[in-house]
Order: C-alpha cells, then sequence, then structure tokens
C-alpha cells in the first residue's frame, strides 16, 4: 500500500452504531416511522433510477439498515446486502427477516467490505451504492469500483448517489454562512460543513464528490454514464429576493453546479476499444 493510502485508514466500523442509522443516516425519519416500508425523497429517487424489475439480480453496496433490500425483494428481484458495519448487518436482517416467502424476490445480507465482494463475476444485473461513496478514501472508492465493475454483468447497471456536493461545500458554503450570518443565523451554520446538521459526518465522510470527481472516478474504473446534480424541493417561507437568489443558484448553470447539494449517477461497463 502506497505511503498516503496508509495515511488513509478506512472509517472505523465502529462508528456506525444503531444511533447513527436511527438519528443521522439519511432516511432515518422514515425508517423509524414505518421500519424500511417507506423510504425518504432522496433514497426513492436513487432507487428509482435502478429500475429493478423481476427476476433481477440485486446487489446493494452498504445496505445501512436494509429498506433498500426489501424494496427490491417486494419488486420481485433477488437482493443481495453487504455492509462493513456488524450494526447494519444485523439491522438489515431484522428488516429482511419478514419477508421470507412472502414477498416473490430473495433476500440475504452479509458482513463484507466494499473493496472485495464475496461474489461470482458478472452475477448482478444492479449494484446500488447510495450515500456510501463520501464515506470511502478515493483509494477505497477506486478498489470498491474496480470490484463493482467484476461482479455487474455486461448489460448491468450501476446506481450512485452521495451528498454533499464538494463544491457547494467548498465555495457555496461559504457565502451560504456569510449570508445566514448576517441574517442572525450564524449559529446553525459551522464553519466545518461537515459539522451542519449532523455532527458526526465530521468523523465518518471523507471523500465527497463533484460532478466532475465522480464522473472521473466512473472512468478510471472503467464505467462510462450518465452524472448529474440534484437537490430536494424547497418549501420553505422567505423574501421574495431570497427566493430569487434561490432561483439563480438552484436552476442556472454555472451556479447550480456549485448549490446543488446532491450527486446521482447511472454508468454501466465501458465498451472495450
Amino acid at each position: 500500500m502506497a505511503e498516503k493510502e496508509r495515511e488513509q485508514q478506512p472509517v472505523p466500523s465502529t462508528l456506525y452504531t444503531e444511533e447513527y442509522f436511527r438519528t443521522a443516516c439519511e432516511g432515518y425519519d422514515e425508517f423509524n416511522s414505518s421500519e424500511g416500508e417507506q423510504l425518504s425523497r432522496r433514497l426513492t429517487a436513487a432507487f428509482e433510477l435502478a429500475e429493478v424489475t423481476p427476476g433481477m439480480i440485486v446487489l446493494d453496496v452498504g445496505c445501512g439498515r436494509g429498506e433498500i433490500l426489501r424494496h427490491c425483494a417486494q419488486l420481485g428481484a433477488d437482493a443481495y446486502g453487504i455492509d462493513y458495519a456488524a450494526v447494519a448487518v444485523s439491522m438489515s436482517r431484522k428488516v429482511i427477516q419478514p419477508l421470507a416467502g412472502i414477498t416473490p424476490g430473495q433476500t440475504a445480507v452479509a458482513q463484507a467490505d466494499a473493496k472485495t465482494l464475496p461474489f461470482p463475476t458478472g452475477h448482478f444485473d444492479r449494484v446500488l451504492m447510495f450515500d456510501v461513496v463520501e464515506h470511502l478514501h478515493p483509494w477505497e472508492l477506486h478498489a470498491a469500483m474496480l470490484e463493482v465493475h467484476r461482479v455487474l454483468k455486461p448489460e448491468g447497471r450501476f446506481i450512485i448517489h452521495t451528498a454533499p456536493n464538494v463544491w457547494y461545500d467548498r465555495y457555496a458554503y461559504p457565502l451560504v454562512r456569510l449570508v445566514r450570518t448576517l441574517m442572525g443565523q450564524g449559529k446553525q451554520y459551522p464553519k466545518d460543513p461537515r459539522q451542519f446538521l449532523v455532527d458526526v459526518n465530521e468523523h465518518v465522510h471523507v471523500n465527497e464528490q463533484s460532478m466532475v470527481s465522480m464522473n472521473r472516478a466512473l472512468q478510471k474504473a472503467g464505467f462510462k454514464g450518465k452524472v448529474w446534480l440534484d437537490s430536494p424541493p424547497q418549501s420553505r417561507r422567505e423574501s421574495t429576493v431570497l427566493a430569487a437568489l434561490r432561483k439563480v443558484a438552484f436552476d442556472l448553470p454555472p451556479f447550480r453546479w456549485f448549490f446543488e447539494r446532491e450527486v446521482f449517477a447511472v454508468a454501466a461497463k465501458a465498451s472495450k476499444a
């Protein structure tokens, strides 16, 4: 392992506690209220991109609480989940256990490292990686993507969601923080954007992506596809001026490249020359 890689040790799996999955991990409100029956807006948007159909074989890398496995099985797909954290495996098993013999698709989950997937080559129609990328150092992400490339069928599809957009954190967040501070809301916007809303992200987020870096990482691992940005719809009440500024920031390039916070990707194996 290169010196730089030795310095970038994987995030300790012990940081991913049940409290983390129930209070900080995307979709926790919906999970806590429905035990996985309902998905958050963000997870719904990402899952719909997979276009899972009956008979497919799906792999959820970093399956977390297991709700995506449940939804795959309900659609008639066989879904397999792996996660680095023992707590996640335990929570996922509790979610999928009641499905046995009820849903048309089968499910299974195991503790494993995304950099060494315990599956045969060319096995999956879909590989999902939702809110995992930002937890993997660049060298880990590359190794994991190479493994995804290996286990994906030639015509298979690789679906990614990651947040936040690193260009937002680096360039837009300081401006947002300044404006909010001038409005008297500075305490809600810490200097480190990784501490915004969820403090634990300071310790578990190590590799946020931009649209450009995500595309580059996919190409390096032998994929081709589409990468784009999106953000949740806004329903807040605000002044006409702020509403106009928000529309410019989120609707018009190049501003939206910096203010949109979520990165999506749909990729396939690149054709060999």
